[in-house]
């Protein structure tokens, strides 16, 4: 029995650190619409693989408050990272590609 516990134990720390480091992966895209008044963003995910494929699908994200968005504007190419909260998916970090 106290073997069992202790597999399930770290089973379900792993898999904690393992969610947590996936949900603040680092993404690309380009931003397809600003919306400053309800505070989210539009971002199309930067599709890798081919070249000649089409781009990623456009997923929309709020922004938390205090984070500006004047800086930004449709068309720049942009790397960020989310967590999923709210149900809805946050902008944690949000960065212009030079």
């Amino acid at each position: 029995m106290k073997a069992a516990k202790i597999v399930m134990t770290s089973l379900a720390a792993a898999s904690l650190v393992t969610s947590a480091a996936l949900a603040q992966q680092s993404m690309s895209g380009m931003v397809t619409k600003i919306d400053r008044l309800s505070g989210t963003i539009s971002i199309q995910q930067a599709q890798s693989g081919t070249v000649g494929a089409s781009g990623g699908a456009i997923q929309e994200y709020k922004v938390p408050k205090g984070q500006s968005l004047e800086a930004f504007h449709a068309g720049d190419k942009v790397t960020f990272t989310t967590t999923d909260s709210d149900g809805g998916k946050t902008i944690n970090k949000l960065d212009k590609q030079k």
